[in-house]
Order: structure tokens, then C-alpha cells, then sequence
């Protein structure tokens, strides 16, 4: 593999340096540094960051292929500055058996636009009664680490229980989807002053917050990890505030949508909108940021939710939920925390790339951009600002919120290993 010098880069947002990548890795960063024999991208000032990793990404594929596959979501994440995601369990087979899970590793290794760890249900079928093949699953060729029904809560306290004292033998993670299915059911849009005007379903902070709560005290009874997907909530903040102040093992993350959309964009009925957790209030939003800011939050991850056409296009209450959000989540991270000042660049290194890969055991991600590293980087041009515009996403689907809004930043190179996926903005 030949050299690649990548002149000019503002590492993690500092002073403009080089990088100068040999093979699979980082050979050497400084200034002025000799480029004789290897090719030479001229960063001008563009941000170099390590590969982002997203701790929670749905590639549908095995069964829902209509909507991604592991192909088109990994084109997908290269386009969005991403190395390594970690793939949800909610296929068609559900990833419940070593078979499954090897089999969407295998798909990952095939394409190579990023690695993909998957995540296994903890469930079997995701039906939440009795216990998945965890440990077949961790000690498969795919090393599964974490664990979720995402889509689905683990509403049973002693199935939940269960679950977080068997990955704790090796040392996993469950990832659970907090969402009390009692307190939801019917649900379509937060409650709260837009629901009750527009007459669609509420979906109450507590039945998040309830959970959450019940969890972070389990964990500390068993004395594991638990990990809070997508939050949403202000109360939900405080609730892993306090379990933090505690020494419990939680982490959490927060959706860039959830970051930058309010409740008050459902008075379009645009099903675009429609999400699970739905869509906050503003108060909400400003928590969130806050606690991403803080650490409260641990990271971002994009619960890249696609879906076919025909399940958007659609009136409300029969719409899918979710969105697409891995080639716009840095562009949502940079409007909602460092354009407002919350984060700085190693900041956002931190909360997209340092800290999801420690919590998912991603390793040779999440690496400082130093000599010896493994060469998973992204370059990202800061002063950018365009239009989303959803024709040319990799994603095989296109129910992005953010169609036709500006956005700033766009991610021109994307390497792993030092192989590039992405150059001047176009897939390898």
C-alpha cells in the first residue's frame, strides 16, 4: 500500500500539521514533513479527526434489504466519516444465534467501507422472555460485545437482570431501549402541548425516565455495565447524572435529531418526523446539548434508521419510525455544538469517536491521531455549508428530516487502515 501525506490538517481541530500514513498505519505527524514517494492530499485547514464510530446503526440486512443492506449502509457510513458501527439486532432473522451474527460480520469484511461489529439481541426474536445465545455470540468469530433489543425494550426486570449479570463474565454491555411498552402503547408524538392540540397519542418522558431509573439501579445491583440508547429526555439527563455521581457503570448517548428537532415540527404531519423516542421540546434539546457537553452523556450515535419509500410516504399513524442520520450526523454535531460553542473539536473526537469505541470494545478505533496508530481517519471540511439533498446519499433510503436545509461541514476523505473510502467527497 503506498503512502499517503495528508498536508496541512488541523488535528482534532489545532494547530495545522501533517500525517503521514504507511501502509495500515500512522507513521508520522509533524510539520513540514517530507513527502517523497507518497501521494498528497492537501488538507488546507480541513479538520482531521479519528474514524467516527457509531455505537448504534440499523443495516436491515439479513431481511429488510428493501431498506439497506450492509453494503449501501457502510457506503453510507463512509460518506459520513465513519470507520467501524455497530449493526442493531433487529433483522429478519433477528441476530439472536452466533450464525446470524457472523454472518452480517462476514458481510461487513466483504465490502470494506467500514468495519462492523454487530450487536446481539439479548433477547431470542427480540421477544423479551427468554434469554438470547449471549455468550455463543461473544465467543463467535464476530466477538460480540454488546447487546440490545433495540426497537424493543427488556421491560422484564429479571430478564434484564439476568442478561446484565451474564455479560458481566465478559465484560459486556447491555444497550437498552428505554421505553416502558405500557405507559407507550398507542403512542405517536411526545405528550405534552403539541400532542394535545394536534390529537395524536402522547408518548410520556416517564415511560423513558422509568426505565432508565429501574436499569441504572439493576446495574448497580449487579455491579455491570448498562448503556441508555438514545436518550431523550431532560429528566432522563438527571436520572444518569445522578447514577454517575454514584459510580454506577452507565453510559448514554443521544441522537443528533434529537439534538437540533423539536415536537413542533409533527404540525406538519410530515412522517419524516415521526421517531422512536419521538421527537422533544425545546427544553429537552437545550438538556440534551448540555449533557453531551458535560459528559453526562457519553456520545453521539446516530440511530441510522432507514426505511423504504413506501413506509414514509404515508399518513401518520401508518408511517414507520425513524431516520436515516449517518451522512449528516457530524454536519448536526458542528451546528448543535461547536458552531453554538459546547464542544470543540477534540470534543466531538471524544463523544463520536473516542469514547463509543470504549464502550464497545471497537478495537483499532477510537485511536489518537499519533505515530504507530492504526490509519482510520476522517478529513472534514468545517467551512462548508450546503443544502442536504437526499439523491445523493449512499443510504439505500432517503427519509432524512433534514432535506433541504442547510447544514454546515461536509467530510471530503475517509480512510481505513489507510485504505481510502471516501476522496473529495465521492465513494472509492
Amino acid at each position: 500500500m503506498s503512502k499517503i501525506l495528508i498536508r496541512g490538517a488541523k488535528v482534532l481541530g489545532g494547530e495545522p500539521q501533517d500525517v503521514l500514513i504507511d501502509g495500515e498505519t500512522i507513521a508520522e505527524v509533524g510539520t513540514g514533513l517530507d513527502a517523497e514517494g507518497a501521494e498528497v492530499v492537501e488538507a488546507d485547514g480541513k479538520v482531521l479527526l479519528p474514524g467516527l464510530v457509531d455505537l448504534h446503526t440499523h443495516l436491515r440486512e439479513p431481511g429488510r434489504e428493501d431498506s439497506e443492506t450492509v453494503l449501501t449502509g457502510t457506503r453510507a457510513a463512509a460518506s459520513g466519516g465513519y470507520t467501524a458501527v455497530f449493526a442493531m439486532a433487529n433483522t429478519f432473522p433477528v441476530a439472536d444465534t452466533a450464525g446470524v451474527v457472523e454472518q452480517v460480520w462476514r458481510l461487513g469484511r466483504e465490502h470494506g467501507y467500514c468495519d462492523v461489529r454487530p450487536v446481539g439481541a439479548v433477547t431470542v426474536g427480540l421477544e423479551g422472555r427468554k434469554l438470547a445465545e449471549l455468550g455463543a455470540m461473544h465467543e463467535s468469530a464476530a466477538g460480540v460485545t454488546v447487546f440490545s433489543d433495540d426497537g424493543k425494550c427488556v421491560d422484564d426486570a429479571v430478564i434484564m437482570r439476568r442478561a446484565l449479570e451474564y455479560v458481566k463474565a465478559f465484560g459486556g454491555v447491555v444497550a437498552q431501549h428505554a421505553q416502558e411498552p405500557r405507559l407507550t402503547e398507542g403512542a405517536q408524538m411526545n405528550e405534552g402541548v403539541v400532542s394535545a392540540e394536534l390529537g395524536l397519542g402522547g408518548w410520556p418522558a416517564v415511560a423513558e425516565e422509568s426505565i432508565i431509573a429501574r436499569d441504572v439501579l439493576l446495574a448497580d445491583h449487579v455491579g455491570s455495565r448498562v448503556h441508555i440508547c438514545h436518550l431523550s429526555t431532560a429528566g432522563s439527563v438527571e436520572i444518569v447524572r445522578w447514577a454517575k455521581s454514584r459510580g454506577i457503570r452507565v453510559t448514554a448517548e443521544v441522537t443528533p435529531h434529537h439534538l437540533l428537532l423539536t415536537d413542533e415540527l409533527v404540525r406538519t404531519y410530515n412522517p419524516v418526523y415521526k421517531v422512536n423516542p419521538p421527537l422533544r421540546t425545546e427544553r429537552d434539546v437545550h438538556a440534551l446539548r448540555e449533557a453531551l457537553a458535560d459528559g453526562t452523556i457519553d456520545i453521539v450515535a446516530t440511530d441510522h434508521a432507514p426505511h423504504p419509500h413506501e413506509d414514509k410516504d404515508c399518513e401518520w399513524a401508518a408511517a414507520a419510525m425513524g431516520m436515516v442520520g449517518l451522512e449528516t450526523a457530524l454536519s448536526v454535531v458542528q451546528e448543535t455544538m461547536v458552531d453554538t460553542g459546547l464542544l470543540d473539536w477534540a470534543g466531538v473526537a471524544d463523544r463520536m469517536s473516542f469514547q463509543p469505541a470504549r464502550i464497545g470494545q471497537a478495537t483499532g478505533h477510537g485511536r489518537p491521531v499519533s505515530a504507530g496508530e492504526p490509519a482510520n481517519l476522517t478529513l472534514v471540511d468545517t467551512a462548508y455549508r450546503g443544502q442536504v439533498d437526499p439523491a445523493g446519499f449512499a443510504s439505500r433510503s432517503r427519509n432524512t428530516p433534514y432535506q433541504g436545509r442547510e447544514l454546515p461541514g461536509r467530510v471530503t476523505h475517509t480512510w481505513l487502515r489507510g485504505k481510502a473510502t471516501l476522496v473529495d467527497g465521492k465513494l472509492t
